[in-house]
């Protein structure tokens, strides 16, 4: 293996803040827009964006993401992780703009699918030119210091966000990160090697086409089913049968290959397989009930957004907190007796949203959020770290792309059912107090909340609004539950597929991430010409 030249120390932490600022760059952006969904459902504030085109302004993002970013490694070892890195920050930016800017839903959601492109060759590249700036244990203290900015910006993300929402309008929660981007920029062409790898891996465009494809279709199908609230209807059922058999084929095309992009076979292997279905069924709940969330704290309770992004942080201080806890728990217990009571305390967290209304003390709801995010952060991180440990060196890389595929795939599909799980259960509810409404006021009431509280303000006629948030947190609740469910599954999943005990073998070594990071990246040489 050709390794890439030490560089200086300085030059090297320079390089980590740079990848800290890209890091914190997505995750801020992760998590600005929940922040952000109920001013832009708002008719004067925001876009009058209806539940469907948030469920896809949100969605577009992660599943754009999700099937790119295993093609984009690829890339980086064919033209130079330096260079597919800008790329994907001139992407990331310029959609940033575009969103920014966006005139209708129909313009933020394409911006949002655009910047779910850029994210997606922003992240691999980031890894991969972490892991071959740093060497030995220096690479391990740079991963430790590296991983702090996803906390960071998930903290910071939600008050960021109310900040921006109060003091300027919704556009700015995107436009803020066109400096970011730029300073990134600056930094990459300044201080950072241009690796690449010497071996090729082919880059699957028909993989890459067919998993996009498919989450499309079965993405539209659940998303319209909340549209027209039926699950009965062609338009609703036929998208979901086309995207289920294209995702079929992509699985068949990826076998086939020698090198496939997404190796299904690896989810075959009881361990990986079980643990990887466990975190995308988290995953979905995660991305559902965050979805509820925004709506309830700023919709029901009418937070503002500062308010809500202050009340949103026990979450992030919780997962914070709970990755090192969980860490330090299956070093001493294993993995499973911790794992499986976090994920099902997770679970009855969201559960837990059947039980809020509109007169929930905070004191109650911050709790809530804490115990959560703790839970989460004892899953997440010690599972995923378990996975890629047992797999061979020489299948790091590709049981990585595996994990955030899963994981990512069952956020959009979170997205999807738990939207459509509320539009249909709140039509139901709001339809008896519209019998003696005008026929305008009951098309715009039954769309969503936030617009029968506008209308309702429009005609003076606050028992609409109240009716409108009656319906909200009835179908609040009946989601919150079927959430629920679906995340305990993933916690009897883990009961059933992670072994009982932990293996004879001693203290778990310290990862060799000088021959993980050659699975993932291949040899490692320095493009200095294009430096």
């Amino acid at each position: 293996m050709t390794m890439p030249p030490t560089l200086p120390k300085f030059k090297q932490q320079l390089i980590l803040a740079v990848l800290m600022l890209c890091s914190l760059l997505i995750w801020l952006d992760n998590t600005v827009l929940s922040t952000t969904l109920e001013t832009l459902a708002d008719p004067v504030r925001g876009l009058g964006a209806n539940p469907g085109q948030l469920q896809w302004a949100t969605g577009s993002y992660t599943l754009a993401f999700a099937a790119l970013m295993f093609t984009a490694g690829a890339l980086g070892d064919r033209f130079g992780h330096r260079t597919v890195f800008s790329m994907g920050l001139v992407i990331f930016a310029g959609s940033s703009l575009w969103a920014a800017y966006a005139s209708d839903a129909g313009q933020l959601i394409t911006a949002r699918a655009v910047m779910g492109v850029g994210s997606a060759l922003i992240t691999p590249a980031m890894l991969a030119i972490l892991m071959w700036t740093f060497t030995g244990p220096a690479r391990t203290a740079a991963i430790s210091i590296f991983s702090t900015s996803a906390g960071v910006g998930m903290a910071a993300g939600p008050v960021l966000a109310g900040f921006l929402l109060n003091h300027f309008w919704w556009g700015s929660v995107f436009l803020i990160n066109v400096p970011f981007a730029v300073l990134a920029l600056i930094g990459l062409a300044l201080l950072v090697p241009n690796f690449r790898s010497p071996t090729l891996r082919p880059l699957d465009p028909a993989g890459m086409l067919l998993s996009v494809s498919g989450l499309v279709a079965l993405a539209y199908g659940l998303i319209r089913a909340g549209q027209v609230t039926a699950w009965t209807r062609t338009d609703v059922w036929g998208p979901i049968v086309v995207g289920l058999v294209l995702l079929a084929v992509f699985v068949l095309v990826e076998l086939r290959l020698k090198v496939p992009s997404f190796d299904p076979r690896l989810l075959a292997q009881r361990t990986f397989g079980g643990g990887n279905l466990a975190l995308g069924l988290l995953l979905f709940g995660v991305a559902a009930i965050t979805f509820y969330n925004a709506f309830y704290l700023q919709g029901a309770l009418g937070f503002s957004p500062m308010e809500a992004g202050l009340a949103n942080v026990p979450t992030a201080v919780g997962a914070l907190a709970g990755a090192p806890l969980g860490s330090r728990l299956v070093r001493r217990l294993s993995l499973r007796p911790v794992a499986v009571p976090a994920l099902t305390v997770a679970a009855l967290t969201m559960g837990g949203y059947g039980f809020l209304g509109l007169h929930t003390p905070l004191v109650w709801i911050e709790i809530l959020l804490l115990v959560q995010g703790l839970a989460i952060g004892m899953v997440i991180g010690p599972v995923t770290a378990a996975l890629i440990s047992d797999l061979p060196l020489e299948q790091a890389g590709a049981g990585s792309a595996v994990t955030n595929t899963v994981r990512q795939t069952g956020s959009v599909i979170g997205i999807a059912i738990g939207g459509t799980i509320m539009s249909i259960v709140y039509r139901r509810a709001i339809e008896p107090s519209l019998e003696s409404a005008p026929g305008a006021v009951q098309d715009q009431a039954r769309v969503s909340a936030e617009q029968a509280r506008h209308v309702a303000t429009a005609i003076d006629r606050p028992t609409l609004a109240q009716a409108a948030d009656d319906a909200f947190i009835h179908a609040m609740h009946v989601g919150a539950g079927w959430i629920a469910v679906i995340a305990l599954l993933g916690a009897g999943v883990l009961l059933i597929t992670l072994p009982a005990v932990r293996k004879e073998e001693g203290p778990m070594p310290e990862p060799d991430y000088d021959k993980a990071g050659s699975s993932d990246t291949g040899a490692a040489q320095v493009d200095v010409g294009s430096h």
